[in-house]
């Protein structure tokens, strides 16, 4: 496992940081622990997008009757990869 410094840190951040572990009954460490690994799982938005505009630029031009995007947007903004 490796080890992680963050420096600068704002103080009033870290006091709601531990405000926060307190409250879960976690110490400081345990909490940030888990924030990170859940920020780490969630997809990136900018990922979601560039993936959009791929899969756009391989669907056929645009026609007045059809939208192919239309699924991809629904997909995206119902939160689905």
């Amino acid at each position: 496992m490796g080890t992680l410094t963050i420096r600068k840190l704002d103080d009033k951040v870290i006091d709601r940081l531990k405000a926060r572990a307190r409250t879960r009954r976690h110490s400081l460490e345990t909490e940030l622990r888990e924030i990170l690994s859940q920020a780490s799982r969630q997809p990136l938005i900018l990922d979601a997008l560039a993936e959009a505009d791929r899969i756009a630029a391989l669907t056929p031009s645009f026609t007045p009757h059809r939208k192919p995007q239309t699924e991809v947007l629904m997909l995206l903004q119902a939160g689905k990869p």
